[in-house]
């Protein structure tokens, strides 16, 4: 055995980590079902009062338009077969390429509007 065999070099090992102090997580004199209400302006179960009005949603807003997936589709087939006519070689133009991808992503907006 040589020298420095089977020694443990401490200078390579990480020191052992501190220990904090545990501290309350629930304020003193309060038990485990009790909950005092720190701020005055919230209610019992913890909401702010707010002075902003919110309107209820309306029901057009909730019913989904009949026409938004008829759209997607049509895009989408649209963009797809503009692409696929530039790429077949019947139309030399870059244009055809935008205006397809254009469809496809028109397609993918009104697909985020499809409730």
């Amino acid at each position: 055995m040589g020298t420095g065999e089977g020694r443990l070099d401490w200078s390579t090992v990480a020191p052992p980590k501190r220990k904090t102090g545990g501290g309350r997580t629930t304020p003193r004199g309060t038990r485990p079902g009790e909950q005092r209400i720190a701020n005055p302006t919230e209610n019992e179960r913890g909401v702010h009062s707010s002075t902003r009005y919110t309107p209820p949603v309306t029901s057009e807003m909730r019913m989904p338009k009949p026409w938004v997936p008829y759209l997607m589709v049509a895009l989408f087939v649209v963009g797809m077969v503009v692409i696929m006519v530039k790429n077949l070689g019947l139309v030399d133009s870059n244009w055809l390429t935008l205006v397809g991808l254009a469809c496809i992503l028109g397609g993918l907006y009104t697909a985020t509007k499809w409730r």
